[in-house]
C-alpha cells in the first residue's frame, strides 16, 4: 500500500509517494503538480508524517543547506534507466551536464542521446535525482517533466546558493 503527502516548495507543491518501511517510507516518487508525473490512486493513504525526514531534507535543499540527500529510495527502471540515473547522480549541485555528457557516463554512445533522454524523462525522483541539471548540447534547457520553468528555477537556485 503506497502512502503519500504534498509539501509547500518555491517551484510548487511537490507530490511525495513512497512504500511504508521501518526507517519511516521508501520514496518511489517525486512530482510537481502541473507537471508530468504522478497522480494519486484511491487506494493510496496520506500519511505527511511518514516523509517528514524526506520533507526536512527537501527544505534544507531549497534553503540552500543541502546539497545532496540520504533518502532512502526505490531503484525501479531497468537497467539501462538506472545507469542513465546514476549518471543524474554525479552531476554537481549548481553545476550542469549535457544528454551526451550523461550518455557517456552511462556508458552508453553519443548517438544514444535520445534513449538517454528518454530515460531522464522516465526518472520518477525529480530534485532527488537531479534530471533538471541536463541541457542541451547547445546550453539550451530542455524538456523537464516539472516544466522549463521550474528546471530553470531549480538551476538558478542551486547556482545562487553556491554562488553564496
Amino acid at each position: 500500500m503506497s502512502v503519500y503527502t504534498t509539501i509547500d516548495s518555491p517551484v510548487g507543491a511537490l507530490l511525495l509517494v513512497g512504500e511504508p518501511a521501518e526507517t519511516g517510507v521508501v520514496l518511489t516518487a517525486v512530482s510537481m503538480g502541473g507537471g508530468k508525473g504522478v497522480v494519486v490512486r484511491e487506494d493510496w493513504v496520506d500519511d505527511a508524517a511518514a516523509f517528514e525526514a524526506v520533507a526536512a531534507q527537501l527544505t534544507e535543499y531549497f534553503d540552500g543547506r543541502r546539497t545532496t540527500f540520504d533518502i532512502e529510495f526505490d531503484g525501479g527502471g531497468s537497467e539501462f534507466q538506472r545507469r542513465v540515473w546514476r549518471a543524474l547522480a554525479e552531476i554537481p549541485y549548481g553545476t550542469t551536464a549535457t544528454y551526451g555528457e550523461i550518455a557517456e557516463r552511462a556508458g552508453a554512445p553519443r548517438a544514444a542521446v535520445r534513449a538517454v533522454g528518454a530515460a531522464i524523462g522516465a526518472n520518477p525522483l525529480l530534485i532527488i535525482r537531479p534530471c533538471h541539471r541536463v541541457i542541451g548540447a547547445n546550453g539550451a534547457l530542455t524538456g523537464y517533466a516539472g516544466g522549463v520553468e521550474r528546471k530553470q528555477r531549480l538551476l538558478e537556485l542551486e547556482r545562487t546558493r553556491r554562488a553564496a
